[in-house]
């Protein structure tokens, strides 16, 4: 993976706005673009310039503070709430602050120092997440925004029916989980590879799609608390939470926000942007549930096809049938009924970088395959995403599985 790449497909993402649209947080859990634009520059100075880097001067003493995101180990950092009120560095200032640094990067990019290129490699798997989040961040952005403006033109989209959904099963016994060490790159929350018992279970070979989630708004799903952990329902009703994010009824017809702008909802494409809470109140009503991630990664480690890899288009496509098992990557991030914990033997990295993913351990759901905003080097089949129970901003769906019985 070439590091000019990565930084330039970063930019490119932020081409096509306004510079009004680089300064925004639409909501807390979102960053304005210019922030990422500047975080994934501060993350290759702090951990790799600054400590390797022959005679390197800071761009600016302040950027440490402005651009840090979580690294306690690093120092203090400016309150994410409040990334939107940051005018200043100008979006001129973080492009020059890019540039600084991919300049003296060179010297390091030219290291044989096996420990400096994992540090390298690291931070360049670390931007590619940036990316994704810069797009669904830009979408809660111009989703929110009473004109509903568009990111990109609308695309030319494949048509057809989705296919009938039908349970796989597969089979149980120890199976091994969790990604190899030194094979490719994987992040530290993906080892150690080990073993974990299933039952027999089977999973659906797509994803639940808009019109499938429709019929449970209209046979009353967010009015029924049978359907609804305490806390899901809780947060349904304090928030007036009756949809997908993005769903809008005009006319009693639904309409969707997409990147593309205001759309008719398509009932065959996947039902993207909702929360564990609904995910699993939808499974529940459908009688079935949602699979483990273990379960997920067996069943992905097995499949042929990867399913619909991402695209420009940044929205999930219809399931196109021809697969065992459709959709498992590339559409929506599936949720899982796993808590996100550590695997047996975990070790986070040393100092501040150990702060990558196992802090946040704690109260989060996994959610498996991938988006189609995320890199396609990213879905891989033990790929494990998280994020709290209330989270839809991101493209997330729905898979269903069920246990089988007798297993």
């Amino acid at each position: 993976m070439r590091f000019a790449d990565v930084r330039a497909r970063t930019a490119a993402l932020c081409w096509p706005l306004n510079i009004e649209d680089h300064s925004v947080q639409p909501m807390v859990d979102a960053s304005p673009p210019k922030w990422h634009l500047a975080h994934t520059t501060w993350f290759f100075e702090t951990f790799l310039l600054r400590p390797f880097g022959a005679n390197y001067t800071r761009f600016h003493p302040a950027f440490e503070y402005l651009f840090n995101s979580y690294y306690e180990g690093v120092g203090d950092r400016h309150p994410r709430p409040r990334r939107g009120i940051l005018s200043r560095p100008t979006l001129d200032e973080v492009y020059a602050y890019r540039a600084h640094v991919d300049v003296r990067m060179a010297a390091l990019l030219a290291s044989d120092d096996a420990d400096l290129r994992a540090r390298i490699q690291l931070g360049l798997h670390h931007e590619q997440q940036h990316q994704e989040l810069i797009i669904t961040d830009i979408k809660a952005n111009l989703g929110c925004n009473p004109l509903r403006p568009a990111y990109l033109p609308a695309a030319t989209e494949p048509s057809g029916n989705a296919p009938a959904m039908v349970f796989v099963e597969f089979g149980g016994g120890l199976v091994e989980t969790g990604a190899r060490a030194n094979d490719t790159f994987c992040f530290d929350n993906e080892l150690p590879r080990h073993k974990a018992w299933l039952d027999d279970f089977a999973l659906a070979n797509r994803l639940v799609t808009n019109g499938e989630y429709a019929e449970f708004i209209a046979a009353g799903g967010y009015d029924d608390p049978a359907f609804w952990l305490a806390d899901g329902w809780a947060w349904a009703r304090d928030n007036g939470v009756r949809a997908p994010m993005y769903w809008r009824q005009e006319g009693g017809t639904w309409v969707e926000y997409r990147l593309s702008g205001e759309q008719p909802l398509r009932t065959e494409a996947p039902v993207t942007h909702v929360s564990y809470f609904e995910a699993d109140a939808f499974a529940r009503w459908a009688h079935a549930r949602l699979p483990t991630e273990i379960e997920w990664e067996h069943a992905a480690a097995q499949a042929g096809a990867p399913g619909n890899l991402p695209d420009e288009t940044f929205h999930p496509r219809p399931a196109n049938g021809r697969e065992r098992m459709g959709q498992l990557f590339g559409d929506c991030w599936q949720w899982t009924a796993s808590g996100y914990g550590p695997y047996p033997g975990f070790r986070p990295l040393p100092g501040a970088l150990g702060e990558y993913n196992g802090k946040f351990m704690s109260g989060q759901q996994v959610l498996r395959g991938g988006s189609c905003a995320t890199p396609p080097n990213h879905t891989r089949a033990t790929y494990r995403n998280f994020f709290y129970p209330k989270d839809r901003w991101q493209f997330t769906g729905i898979r269903l599985a069920r246990t089988v019985a007798g297993g």
